[in-house]
C-alpha cells in the first residue's frame, strides 16, 4: 500500500481526494494547519471509507516542521498539494500573505521531495492561469495570460517552480491539474465543501441564501456577451475532480507519463451560466431563489470552459456526474450542516 500525502486534504477538494484515494487502497497522510478547514472532517473521511487518516498539524510554512515531517515519513511515495490560500478578493488586498503562504511552502515540500529516490507530484493548478482565452473551449497549449489577481498569479509560479524543478531533478515527476469550477458534495452528505464566513464561491451562496443565512444573491451583470448575459463557467463535480487526481498520481506511480511534468485541464467541457446553475438549483430543491442582478464584478470573464480531450484520451478519465447532481448534493449537504 503507497503511502500518500495530501497537504489541505481537510479542505474542499482535499477532502474528497482523500476518501477516493482511501476507497483505492491506498494509505494517506494528510497535512493541514486548519487555517481554512475543520479537523471533523476526518470524522466525514472516516465515516465514508472506514478508515481514519494519519493527520498531521503543520503550517507548511514552517520551513523546519516541513523536513521534521520528511525524515518521520521517509516511505511518502506521492504527494498531492492543495494546501493553499485561494480567495480572488484576499488575494488583491494581502498579496505577500498570497505569495507566502502558496509560493514558499511549494517550495519546502519541492526541496523534500528532491531528496528522496523517486516521487510524484500532482499540484492543484487552476483555470484561471489563462484569463480570458483567446478561443474557446479552453485547451492545455492555450497562452498563460497575465494573471488577473495574486492568487492567480501563485498558480501560474507556482507551475513554472515546478517544471523548472523537474528539468534538473530526474527523479521527480509531477502533473499540474489546472480546474474550472468545483462544485457539489459527496453523496453521502459526510463531507462538502465549508467556507468560513461569507462565502467567495457562486454555490454556497446559492445554498446559503436558499437556507436563509444570506438574504440575497447577487448575481454580477447580465450585460455579458453570452446567451443570457451572465457570465459562463464549466462546473464540474466534486467527486468527479477527485477522482481525477486518483488517475493523474497513478500515471506517474505505473511510469506512464510522457514527460516529468505534463499539464491537464480538468472540467466538464460545458459551459453553464450563472442564471441556469441558479435554474438547475431551483429544479432539483423545489425551492424559488431570491436574487438581484446588480453590476459587473471587477476581475470576472465573461466565459471559460474546458477543452477535455487531453484529460480524457491520456488520462482515460472524464466526468460522470451532471450539474443537477451537483446542485442537489450541494443543497443536502447545506441541509446537514445546518440541522447540527
Amino acid at each position: 500500500m503507497d503511502k500518500i500525502l495530501v497537504t489541505g486534504g481537510l479542505g474542499f477538494i482535499g477532502s474528497h481526494t482523500v476518501v477516493e484515494l482511501q476507497e483505492a487502497g491506498y494509505e494517506v497522510v494528510i497535512i493541514d494547519d486548519l487555517s481554512n478547514s475543520s479537523e471533523k472532517v476526518l470524522d466525514g473521511i472516516t465515516a465514508i471509507t472506514g478508515k481514519t487518516p494519519i493527520f498531521e498539524k503543520i503550517d507548511l510554512k514552517e520551513k523546519s516542521l516541513v523536513e521534521t515531517f520528511f525524515k518521520k515519513h521517509n516511505d511518502i511515495k506521492g504527494v498531492i498539494h492543495f494546501a493553499a490560500s485561494k480567495a480572488v478578493g484576499e488575494s488583491v488586498q494581502e498579496p505577500l500573505l498570497y505569495y507566502e503562504n502558496n509560493i514558499s511552502t511549494l517550495v519546502y515540500l519541492l526541496k523534500e521531495l528532491k531528496k528522496l529516490p523517486e516521487a510524484s507530484f500532482i499540484f492543484s493548478s487552476s483555470c484561471t492561469v489563462y484569463g480570458q482565452a483567446d478561443e474557446l473551449p479552453i485547451t492545455e497549449n492555450a497562452p498563460v495570460k497575465q494573471a488577473e489577481s495574486p492568487y492567480g498569479n501563485t498558480k501560474q509560479i507556482g507551475e513554472e517552480i515546478i517544471r523548472d524543478t523537474c528539468k534538473v531533478v530526474p527523479s521527480l515527476k509531477a502533473i499540474a491539474l489546472r480546474y474550472f469550477n468545483p462544485v457539489g458534495a459527496h453523496a453521502s452528505t459526510e463531507i462538502g465543501e465549508l467556507p468560513i464566513g461569507v462565502p467567495q464561491n457562486l454555490v454556497p451562496f446559492i445554498t446559503q441564501t436558499a437556507i436563509g443565512i444570506r438574504e440575497q444573491l447577487s448575481v454580477f451583470g447580465d450585460d455579458y456577451p453570452t446567451p443570457d448575459g451572465t457570465c459562463i463557467r464549466d462546473y464540474i463535480h466534486v467527486v468527479d475532480l477527485a477522482k481525477a487526481h486518483v488517475v493523474a498520481l497513478e500515471r506517474l506511480l505505473k511510469n506512464k507519463n510522457k514527460d516529468n511534468y505534463e499539464t491537464f485541464n480538468l472540467g466538464t467541457g460545458k459551459g453553464s451560466s450563472v442564471l441556469e446553475v441558479v435554474e438547475a438549483f431551483e429544479r432539483v430543491s423545489g425551492k424559488k431563489l431570491n436574487y438581484k442582478i446588480v453590476g459587473r464584478r471587477e476581475g470576472d470573464i465573461i466565459s471559460a470552459y474546458a477543452d477535455t480531450n487531453k484529460a480524457n484520451n491520456e488520462l482515460g478519465w472524464k466526468t460522470e456526474l451532471t450539474l443537477d447532481d451537483a446542485m442537489l448534493s450541494a443543497w443536502k449537504w447545506e441541509q446537514k450542516v445546518r440541522s447540527k
